[in-house]
Protein backbone atom coordinates (compact mmCIF):
# COMPACT_ATOMS: atom_id res chain seq x y z
CA UNK A 1 0.00 0.00 0.00
CA UNK A 2 3.08 2.51 0.73
CA UNK A 3 4.44 1.60 -2.35
CA UNK A 4 0.97 2.61 -4.37
CA UNK A 5 0.95 5.81 -2.67
CA UNK A 6 4.48 6.63 -3.09
CA UNK A 7 3.97 6.31 -6.78
CA UNK A 8 0.93 7.42 -7.27
CA UNK A 9 2.60 10.79 -4.89
CA UNK A 10 5.70 10.56 -7.45
CA UNK A 11 3.34 10.64 -10.40
CA UNK A 12 1.28 13.93 -9.44
CA UNK A 13 4.56 15.68 -8.92
CA UNK A 14 5.66 14.80 -12.44
CA UNK A 15 2.44 15.69 -13.91
CA UNK A 16 2.41 18.77 -12.19
CA UNK A 17 6.25 19.54 -13.48
CA UNK A 18 5.07 18.89 -16.87
CA UNK A 19 2.67 20.92 -16.52
CA UNK A 20 4.39 23.82 -15.31
CA UNK A 21 6.85 23.29 -17.64
CA UNK A 22 4.26 23.73 -20.64
CA UNK A 23 3.19 26.84 -19.25
CA UNK A 24 6.34 27.90 -18.93
CA UNK A 25 7.22 26.94 -22.73
CA UNK A 26 3.68 28.83 -24.02
CA UNK A 27 4.90 31.69 -21.64
CA UNK A 28 8.54 32.08 -23.43
CA UNK A 29 6.52 31.78 -26.61
CA UNK A 30 3.81 34.71 -25.74
CA UNK A 31 6.30 36.87 -24.55
CA UNK A 32 8.43 36.73 -27.89
CA UNK A 33 5.43 36.98 -29.70
CA UNK A 34 4.80 39.94 -27.58
CA UNK A 35 8.30 41.20 -27.98
CA UNK A 36 8.47 40.85 -31.98
CA UNK A 37 4.59 43.04 -31.84
CA UNK A 38 6.19 45.51 -29.40
CA UNK A 39 9.27 46.08 -31.28
CA UNK A 40 7.04 46.35 -34.85
CA UNK A 41 4.63 48.94 -32.27
CA UNK A 42 7.92 50.68 -31.86
CA UNK A 43 9.56 51.14 -35.13
CA UNK A 44 5.97 52.15 -36.50
CA UNK A 45 5.47 54.52 -33.70
CA UNK A 46 9.00 56.11 -34.49
CA UNK A 47 8.10 56.55 -37.98
CA UNK A 48 4.94 58.23 -37.55
CA UNK A 49 6.84 60.79 -35.90
CA UNK A 50 7.67 61.62 -39.90
CA UNK A 51 3.66 61.66 -40.83
CA UNK A 52 3.20 64.13 -38.24
CA UNK A 53 5.58 67.23 -40.11
CA UNK A 54 3.26 69.74 -41.29
CA UNK A 55 2.06 70.13 -45.14
CA UNK A 56 4.28 73.07 -45.70
CA UNK A 57 7.52 71.46 -43.55
CA UNK A 58 6.57 67.98 -46.04
CA UNK A 59 6.50 70.27 -49.52
CA UNK A 60 10.17 71.95 -48.79
CA UNK A 61 12.65 70.73 -51.75
CA UNK A 62 16.29 70.32 -50.60
CA UNK A 63 18.00 73.22 -52.18
CA UNK A 64 21.07 70.93 -52.25
CA UNK A 65 19.17 68.61 -54.20
CA UNK A 66 21.55 68.81 -57.04
CA UNK A 67 25.07 69.69 -54.94
CA UNK A 68 27.54 66.91 -55.85
CA UNK A 69 29.41 67.93 -52.26
CA UNK A 70 26.13 67.56 -50.29
CA UNK A 71 26.19 64.19 -49.98
CA UNK A 72 29.90 63.54 -48.60
CA UNK A 73 29.35 66.52 -46.08
CA UNK A 74 26.31 64.84 -44.87
CA UNK A 75 27.81 61.90 -44.35
CA UNK A 76 30.18 63.51 -42.39
CA UNK A 77 27.87 65.45 -40.66
CA UNK A 78 26.52 61.99 -39.72
CA UNK A 79 29.53 60.05 -38.30
CA UNK A 80 29.69 62.80 -36.08
CA UNK A 81 26.44 63.35 -34.96
CA UNK A 82 23.88 60.70 -35.96
CA UNK A 83 25.90 57.05 -36.09
CA UNK A 84 25.82 56.33 -32.37
CA UNK A 85 22.68 56.44 -32.08
CA UNK A 86 21.59 54.75 -35.77
CA UNK A 87 24.59 53.05 -36.38
CA UNK A 88 27.82 53.58 -38.72
CA UNK A 89 25.89 52.16 -41.85
CA UNK A 90 22.01 53.83 -40.82
CA UNK A 91 20.90 50.48 -39.73
CA UNK A 92 19.98 51.03 -36.51
CA UNK A 93 21.72 51.11 -33.84
CA UNK A 94 21.42 50.83 -29.82
CA UNK A 95 19.03 54.27 -29.64
CA UNK A 96 17.95 55.24 -32.81
CA UNK A 97 16.09 52.76 -36.03
CA UNK A 98 17.22 52.00 -39.40
CA UNK A 99 17.31 54.91 -41.22
CA UNK A 100 17.79 53.04 -44.76
CA UNK A 101 13.75 51.61 -43.88
CA UNK A 102 11.48 52.25 -46.72
CA UNK A 103 9.19 54.96 -44.39
CA UNK A 104 12.50 57.25 -43.86
CA UNK A 105 13.68 56.66 -47.96
CA UNK A 106 10.24 57.28 -49.21
CA UNK A 107 9.42 60.46 -46.51
CA UNK A 108 9.90 63.56 -48.42
CA UNK A 109 13.26 65.46 -48.03
CA UNK A 110 11.26 68.25 -46.30
CA UNK A 111 9.83 65.54 -43.42
CA UNK A 112 13.48 64.88 -42.99
CA UNK A 113 14.45 68.36 -42.17
CA UNK A 114 11.58 68.75 -40.11
CA UNK A 115 11.88 66.11 -37.86
CA UNK A 116 16.13 66.73 -37.76
CA UNK A 117 14.95 70.34 -36.86
CA UNK A 118 12.47 69.51 -34.09
CA UNK A 119 13.57 66.03 -32.76
CA UNK A 120 11.59 63.89 -30.81
CA UNK A 121 13.12 64.38 -27.69
CA UNK A 122 10.45 61.81 -25.63
CA UNK A 123 11.76 58.89 -27.67
CA UNK A 124 15.67 60.15 -27.15
CA UNK A 125 15.93 62.01 -30.82
CA UNK A 126 17.74 65.11 -29.56
CA UNK A 127 16.61 68.47 -31.63
CA UNK A 128 19.20 69.64 -34.62
CA UNK A 129 18.16 73.20 -35.10
CA UNK A 130 21.31 74.81 -33.56
CA UNK A 131 22.68 72.84 -36.75
CA UNK A 132 22.94 74.96 -39.41
CA UNK A 133 20.07 74.97 -41.93
CA UNK A 134 22.81 73.82 -44.88
CA UNK A 135 24.07 71.13 -42.81
CA UNK A 136 20.44 69.89 -41.91
CA UNK A 137 19.97 69.56 -45.59
CA UNK A 138 23.44 67.98 -45.97
CA UNK A 139 22.12 65.39 -43.61
CA UNK A 140 18.49 64.72 -45.37
CA UNK A 141 20.59 64.80 -49.40
CA UNK A 142 22.60 62.06 -47.54
CA UNK A 143 19.99 59.94 -46.00
CA UNK A 144 18.17 60.19 -49.28
CA UNK A 145 21.37 58.90 -51.26
CA UNK A 146 20.76 55.40 -48.57
CA UNK A 147 18.08 54.66 -50.93
CA UNK A 148 19.00 50.74 -51.92
CA UNK A 149 19.29 50.71 -55.56
CA UNK A 150 17.49 47.93 -57.31
CA UNK A 151 19.51 45.87 -60.20
CA UNK A 152 17.98 46.22 -63.36
CA UNK A 153 17.17 42.67 -64.51
CA UNK A 154 19.93 41.58 -67.67
CA UNK A 155 16.66 41.33 -69.72
CA UNK A 156 15.41 44.49 -69.32
CA UNK A 157 19.62 46.12 -69.35
CA UNK A 158 19.77 44.65 -72.91
CA UNK A 159 17.92 46.21 -75.79
CA UNK A 160 18.47 45.06 -78.99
Amino acid sequence: MKLAVSLLMVSAVLLCASVVLANGQNAAKDNKANDDKSKYNKSAEIFAELGKAPEKARKRMNPLENDPEAIAAGRLLFEDHCAECHGDKAEGGKKGPNLRAPEVQNATPGSLFWLLTNGVVRKGMPVWSKLPEPQRWQLVRYLKSLRVVQPVPAEAAIKP
